[in-house]
This record gives structure tokens, C-alpha cells and sequence, in this order.
């Protein structure tokens, strides 16, 4: 129940802070760009295109998301309520993941993609680690230009790698990458057993890192959760 509301709230956070309408834009631009683009290389544009925006969305907007929650004293009220930082967590995972899955659906339809489940679970986990990357930042940072400033080594370490993957530019070694392991799900692939084993590792660890960011935080700004 808490986190079905929790998950509730940050939608509506979301559109009335101009998310949705914002990527409806962007959706229709991408969109544009990809009817415009030659059909061989229609499938690796969408695929840079989906990895470089809708799955990182997360990295682009929690640390803006994070700072007006704190400006609004609504991390205050978090700390002293039953909500657990795995709820909270999840539902901004959520959330995010909603408005990144639907724009990648539209731009997989525009590109011509036959496996759409397979770009879609990329979206999906790409989506998460970003999310989860930046949540671990944003809880550390107390204005926007900081949080820019510490996301710029996680841009090029997650997007050059995969780009470079995605244009075999990169040594076979780098397959494992787990940036490049994302772009080939994305691309529409189906990933091998290895690969889900890193990326779900991966997650399992950012996620255990941003639980402790989260509880620091809630320290911080509104006292001890009793």
C-alpha cells in the first residue's frame, strides 16, 4: 500500500513538474529524426538514441527530482514516517521507468524493430542502473550544478563504452562491459546468461549502496527514523 502511493505521488510529481510533457516532445523529435534516417543504419540510431535518453533518464532528472523534494521539506516528513528507503527507492525506479519504457516503445515502432520485448527489458535495465547511479549521487550533493558536475564520469563511462560497442568500435573483452552488455539488449538481442548474472549483480549492489544513501540522507534532513 505505501509503495503503490508512494509510486502514485511521484507520477503525479512528475507530470506537474512537466516530465511527461517534455518527453512528448522529445518523442515526437526522435521520432522525426528516425523516419528521416537511412533504413541500414535506422536500427542503430534508435538504439543510441534510446540508450543516450530514455534509459538514462533517471542520471538526467533525480538529482533535480531529489532537490526539490528537499527544498519542499518532503524528505523531512520521509524520515519520520513508515515509508523504508527500499520503498522509496523502488518507487522513484518506478516511476522513472514508466515514462522511459513508453518513449522507447514508441521509438522501437518508428525504427522498425522486430524485437521489441528484447530493446524494452534493455531499456528497462540500463534504465535502473542509471537510476540507481544517480540516486546514489543525489543524495549526496546539495545543489544542481554539483549533482551535473559529479554525473559528467558516469556519462562517459557508461555512454563512450557503449557507443563505441554499438558501432563495433570496441575489443571483444568489452562485450561483458555491463554498459555494452545494455546495448545489446537494446539493439535486440538476446542476452546471454553471463551477462544478466553481471547486470543483476550490479543492481543488487547499487541498490544496497543507494538504501544507505537514502537512510544518510533522511539522517540529515529530517532526524533519525524512529
Amino acid at each position: 500500500m505505501r509503495l503503490r502511493k508512494l509510486f502514485l505521488w511521484d507520477i503525479r510529481f512528475q507530470a506537474r513538474y512537466g516530465f511527461y510533457l517534455l518527453y512528448a516532445i522529445l518523442t515526437a523529435i526522435y521520432s522525426v529524426i528516425l523516419f528521416a534516417v537511412p533504413q541500414n543504419v535506422k536500427g542503430k540510431v534508435a538504439a543510441a538514441l534510446i540508450f543516450s535518453d530514455p534509459a538514462a533518464m533517471g542520471l538526467f532528472f533525480m538529482g533535480a527530482i531529489v532537490l526539490l523534494e528537499k527544498s519542499q521539506r518532503t524528505l523531512c516528513a520521509l524520515a519520520v514516517s513508515p515509508v523504508h528507503a527500499a520503498e522509496y527507492i523502488l518507487s522513484k525506479v518506478g516511476s522513472i521507468s514508466v515514462i522511459s519504457l513508453f518513449v522507447a516503445a514508441i521509438l522501437a515502432v518508428a525504427s522498425g524493430t522486430e524485437k521489441v520485448h528484447f530493446l524494452l527489458l534493455g531499456t528497462a535495465l540500463a534504465g535502473v542502473i542509471f537510476t540507481l547511479l544517480s540516486m546514489i549521487v543525489a543524495t549526496r550533493i546539495n545543489s544542481l550544478n554539483r549533482f551535473i558536475l559529479c554525473t559528467v564520469p558516469i556519462e562517459i563511462f557508461c555512454f563512450l563504452p557503449a557507443l563505441l560497442h554499438l558501432f563495433e568500435a570496441s575489443p571483444e573483452w568489452m562485450r561483458l562491459y555491463p554498459a555494452n552488455i545494455c546495448m545489446d539488449v537494446v539493439m535486440g538481442n538476446a542476452p546471454s546468461a553471463a551477462g544478466l548474472f553481471i547486470l543483476i549483480a550490479l543492481i543488487a549492489i547499487l541498490f544496497a549502496i543507494a538504501m544507505k544513501s537514502v537512510l544518510k540522507m533522511w539522517k540529515r534532513e529530517g532526524g533519525a527514523k524512529l
